[in-house]
């Protein structure tokens, strides 16, 4: 599910990208966040991954993307944390829209070495 929905909202990646995230993800990111996984008769159909308060991961998949999912995702996570952050990648442009709508609000940019993309640094005032 993760790999349709990142390969659909980012085109602009290479197939390396991807063949290191799938490394990545069971051997680095899994152990060391806490994930919430969100199903529908026992399909997975979203995920969010968070590490302190950073959100390292959010999926929803396409199948089911526009219904909410994404949101009851990170609404399930705020309950928790006084502020989010997240990294979005600047040419995911239907990702920047649903945080923007969220609320989240960009303070900064950085360049993701192995990508060569350009991310946008969002916060979120989680208890506001």
């Amino acid at each position: 599910m993760w790999e349709v929905a990142a390969r659909q909202t980012h085109p602009f990646l290479k197939d390396e990208f991807f063949i290191q995230q799938r490394y990545d993800i069971p051997n680095a990111y899994i152990p060391n966040s806490k994930t919430h996984v969100l199903t529908i008769y026992d399909v997975v159909v979203g995920f969010v991954s968070v590490m302190g308060d950073e959100v390292l991961a959010l999926f929803v998949d396409p199948n089911y993307q526009n219904r909410g999912l994404g949101r009851a995702l990170l609404d399930h996570v705020r309950a928790d944390h006084d502020r989010l952050t997240l990294e979005v990648f600047e040419a995911n442009l239907k990702a920047r829209a649903f945080y923007h709508a969220y609320g989240f609000r960009e303070y900064g940019t950085r360049m993701h070495e192995d990508a060569g993309e350009r991310l946008l640094c969002l916060a979120l005032d989680a208890r506001g």
